[in-house]
């Protein structure tokens, strides 16, 4: 007994792709083989005068707090089961994934690359300032102010 794997790395839908056969021990009766959906992660790149001192600072285990200001999204994400395996990917390419970039799944997650591998990470966005003086503009009086 023997099963059939149609091998397709392009994602080609061509079917003359030739099948490739391997044989079954005769203990397996049937074997099942599911497609899963290839998660997709978008690409942040750190601008460059915020990495050098990222590469030169103390490295920190846990979450890392990161802001929206310090990186640059890349247009194209990339398909990839893990992080490490967009690592991969992109390891021998003109533009690969650099200490302090940033890969943010499908979910939300977000995956830092340091050093030591991948670490979670989150968005730190800036508190909206209060407003200092709030001068009520049709002349009226705040409440608890004095008045003479």
């Amino acid at each position: 007994m023997s099963i059939d794997f149609l091998i397709n790395f392009s994602h080609d839908p061509n079917p003359s792709t030739p099948l490739i056969r391997f044989p079954l021990p005769k203990t397996i009766r049937s074997c099942y083989v599911r497609a899963s959906h290839m998660p997709t992660y978008r690409i942040f790149r750190m601008k460059d005068h915020v990495r050098q001192s990222f590469r030169w600072a103390a490295h920190t285990l846990g979450l890392a707090n990161v802001k929206p200001r310090d990186y640059v999204e890349q247009e194209k994400p990339v398909e990839a089961a893990s992080p490490y395996t967009a690592w991969m990917l992109y390891k021998d390419s003109e533009g690969p994934l650099e200490v302090g970039d940033l890969l943010q799944s499908e979910s939300g997650a977000l995956y830092l690359y340091k050093y030591v591998g991948f670490e979670e990470a989150r968005w730190v966005l800036p508190e909206a300032k209060p407003d200092s003086s709030p001068v009520p503009r049709d002349g009226a009086t705040p409440a608890g102010a004095i008045t003479a």
